[in-house]
């Protein structure tokens, strides 16, 4: 299991949750369980997230591993300018 922290407007999709666990290898597994477990976040994920993986923002990187004990944080994506 991984242990993903959420950005606190998305909380309302997980009943409050501030930390979610789902069972995932990749970065790509991990939004795929997400939807699976909370569907009201889906539109938020195909509308663009950010997924920083052990402090490093992994970026277009689906395939990025995911360890058990790595902390994930969901965060609003960021926009170049």
């Amino acid at each position: 299991m991984v242990a993903v922290n959420l950005w606190s407007g998305l909380r309302r999709f997980t009943g409050g949750a501030e930390v979610v666990e789902v069972e995932a290898a990749t970065v790509a597994e991990v939004l795929k369980a997400l939807v699976e477990a909370h569907p009201g976040l889906d539109p938020v994920i195909k509308a663009g997230v950010s997924v920083a993986v052990d402090g490093e923002i992994v970026q277009r990187a689906l395939n990025h591993p995911i360890q058990p004990d790595s902390e994930v944080f969901l965060l609003q994506q960021f926009r170049g300018g």
